[in-house]
């Protein structure tokens, strides 16, 4: 089975650091935050790796080769113009089975083989891993009635609840045809694409620890995280 990581963006939320530097190849610890995903990768036995390049394309390259320092097989599909974060995979040849699609710049503890088994029996086209996500809104919240200036509420602080997507799916190789070619292509996009189409899209809901790091702030915190936690990032065995 061939997984695709998503690292051909600019990481403009990181810089100044990101102007010479990939964003997957930002340090965590010791390691850059693509070296972690891989080392979890080929424990779960995800073995066939292509990273889908675009934004210092040739640094990733020089630093990831051809994937043998980690028992992997490692190839690449350039971006020659941006093309968002499911346009890439239209653009990769063979895709012709079960494919896992990770974003190349987030931390967690995620158990692949758990989410591949769920993603097999649910049967969709899709799968979506997910993770429950609070926002606080540290402002009163004003509720009128449409088209009158009459407040119908007011909501001291209040604390919302989402289901975010984690930035790690499942598709079935026929998602694929749903993609157009040499056309910028989001994942919001190819999701709304598959439901108008009547097709089955779910969410594998994640519980364990999940932190994107495209900005300073939650780049910063999983820095701390790996430090205490790296023997649950990078266990020695793995089921």
């Amino acid at each position: 089975m061939k997984t695709v990581i998503l690292c051909g963006g600019k990481g403009t939320r990181l810089a100044p650091f990101t102007y010479v530097l990939p964003k997957p190849m930002m340090p965590i610890g010791d390691k850059a935050i693509l070296e972690v995903l891989l080392q979890q990768l080929r424990r779960y036995g995800f073995t066939e790796i292509v990273l889908a390049v675009g934004y210092l394309a040739s640094l990733m390259k020089a630093y990831f080769k051809d994937g043998q320092q980690y028992d992997l097989n490692i190839t690449y599909s350039d971006e020659l113009e941006p093309l968002g974060t499911a346009g890439p995979l239209a653009q990769i040849p063979e895709l012709n089975e079960t494919l896992l699609v990770c974003n190349g710049d987030v931390l967690s503890t995620l158990n692949f083989h758990e989410f591949y088994n769920f993603h097999k029996e649910q049967g969709g086209i899709l799968t979506i891993a997910m993770h429950q996500r609070q926002v606080h809104i540290d402002l009163g919240i004003i509720e009128q009635n449409d088209g009158e200036h009459v407040i119908t509420n007011y909501i001291e602080k209040p604390s919302l609840d989402y289901k975010v997507s984690m930035g790690f799916y499942f598709l079935e190789p026929r998602a694929l045809e749903f993609i157009p070619q040499n056309q910028y292509f989001d994942f919001p996009d190819l999701v709304k694409l598959l439901l108008s189409k009547g097709e089955r899209v779910v969410g594998y809901p994640f519980k364990g620890y999940w932190r994107d790091l495209g900005n300073r702030e939650d780049y910063e915190q999983a820095c701390k995280d790996f430090e205490i936690m790296r023997s649950e990032f990078l266990p020695g065995s793995l089921p």
